[in-house]
């Protein structure tokens, strides 16, 4: 579930196996990024926007656009956001998992592979990216080149390390337990 993810962050400091979202222990890192990328400063506010990407998200724009709702980017940030929630103490890991297995159902319905995912993720940062232009103060993200190629790194069969080789896409369907 958390490797729904994994798109999100190219950061080398990124877990994307675990539910805490880095590979050491941040939590104040967490909570800048979901105050200056979210304006998150809230178990309220992060609720808020957890139920508004599960909801419509960006998908709505998307499919306004082009008549298609790629729900992969939504469900990226929303476990994204969740991760980083659990990581500063906004939600219980109990909460977080709860809130994992709310989305999985959706986008193991959805999509049949990696692959289907990676290619609505990437659909749906270009309609977010291309939503941003209207404003001139906005300092873009990475361009859309670096988020392709590192989805390209997650997809490599070569790649030993990455999320989405270590755990097949019909390993969705069996969502993590607690032990």
């Amino acid at each position: 579930m958390v490797s729904l993810s994994a798109p999100v962050s190219r950061d080398r400091n990124a877990s994307r196996i675990t539910l805490y979202p880095f590979t050491r222990i941040d939590d104040e890192a967490a909570r800048r990024w979901l105050a200056d990328q979210w304006e998150i400063t809230s178990r309220e506010k992060l609720i808020g926007r957890l139920d508004g990407l599960a909801r419509t998200g960006y998908r709505a724009r998307a499919h306004r656009l082009l008549g298609v709702s790629p729900l992969a980017w939504d469900a990226a940030l929303y476990v994204d956001i969740t991760r980083r929630g659990f990581g500063c103490g906004m939600i219980s890991e109990a909460e977080a998992w709860t809130a994992l297995k709310n989305i999985v159902p959706t986008v193991a319905g959805t999509y049949v592979s990696w692959h289907e995912y990676a290619d609505h993720y990437v659909l749906g940062r270009k309609i977010w990216r291309d939503g941003l232009r209207g404003s001139p103060e906005v300092d873009l993200p990475a361009p859309q080149a670096v988020a392709e190629a590192h989805l390209r790194a997650l997809l490599d069969p070569a790649n030993r390390s990455s999320p989405w080789n270590l755990a097949p896409w019909d390993a969705i369907h069996r969502p993590d337990h607690a032990r």
